[in-house]
């Protein structure tokens, strides 16, 4: 037992690794490539790829949609995909040298995110608790953005507004994330893997309609030459990898404890960052803190008050 949880561990630290370093890879393909382009061809080459592992773990029936709520789960693979690959990334790109630290900060938010998008979606309320630790995760997000001046957020909002896209990008994998929950029949293989094939259809026309309107200019072919490495890394490491290890890791730990790992993609881009010489400023440092504190506190939160509802369910009446 002991054994297996360590590999759900692994798993989880194998996971928010690959992400944690995806941003500083990024911040380096970005120079060379627009996001839009990088995007088509990073969850072309994963499309297939997760194509052939669910050819190979569930046949080819698992492909066949008729029946299915093919329109919802094209949507949700154009939130997932083209959603969260187009406007977190172009966020990143906005924000310049730092916006591989931001983004990864926005990343540790998304399980409290996910709080909110749910009771939206689903009309649960979060606790009181909860809204604070939501409120104190964004605290730690403003402060990573400013370097603790606030005031020129509030003179020079315009100047802050590269930071808009992340967000939303945020809370397009948030949204794919919860969607999954409407197709409980079907393996994570498969919701992954159609819901990727799917989105690709936005992918590929949000960015031929870019190319057409001349809004963005087709990549060299030395810039793709140099981008290889990354685009490999981003669709087969941070994505493909990534995602199975997220999946197996949380089926091993429980979502419950595998929200944690979510504090090590920050901790993962800024090491990286540091280390390629973009060095946090010290109120960056700080804002990370708050926030993984944020998101710790309110697990603790939820632990207890599962524990205090299994007290009271085993109480005789």
């Amino acid at each position: 037992m002991k054994q297996n949880y360590l590999s759900g561990v692994i798993f989880c630290l194998i996971a928010t690794l690959s992400w944690g370093a995806m941003f500083p890879v990024m911040t380096s393909a970005l120079a060379h490539v627009d996001p839009f382009h990088f995007t088509a061809a990073r969850y072309t080459i994963a499309g297939l790829a997760f194509a052939i592992l669910l050819l190979y773990k569930e046949g080819i029936h698992a492909f066949h949609l008729k029946g299915e709520r093919v329109v919802l789960a094209w949507l949700l693979g154009t939130a997932g995909f083209a959603g969260f690959g187009f406007l977190v990334f172009l966020g990143q790109q906005l924000a310049g040298p730092s916006g591989a630290l931001t983004a990864s900060i926005v990343m540790a938010t998304m399980p409290l995110l996910g709080v909110l998008a749910n009771w939206v979606i689903r009309g649960v309320k979060p606790a009181r608790a909860t809204l604070g630790f939501i409120s104190m995760s964004f605290v730690g997000v403003l402060l990573v953005i400013t370097e603790g001046n606030f005031n020129a957020l509030l003179n020079r909002p315009s100047s802050f507004a590269a930071y808009l896209p992340l967000l939303a990008g945020a809370l397009c994998w948030v949204v794919y994330t919860i969607g999954a929950g409407f197709f409980p029949g079907w393996s994570a293989y498969r919701y992954t893997t159609l819901t990727t094939l799917l989105g690709l259809t936005s992918v590929f026309a949000v960015t031929l309609v870019l190319d057409l309107t001349h809004a963005i200019q087709p990549p060299s072919v030395a810039d793709t030459v140099t981008v290889l490495p990354h685009l490999l890394y981003m669709a087969l490491i941070a994505g493909m990898v990534g995602v199975l290890c997220w999946n197996m890791g949380n089926k091993i730990v429980t979502p419950l404890n595998g929200v944690l790992f979510m504090d090590v993609v920050p901790v993962t881009a800024f090491i990286i960052s540091a280390l390629t010489g973009v060095v946090p400023h010290q109120v960056q440092v700080c804002g990370a803190v708050v926030t993984a504190t944020a998101l710790v506190l309110n697990n603790l939160y939820q632990r207890r008050q599962l524990a205090l509802h299994a007290r009271l369910a085993t109480r005789p009446a």
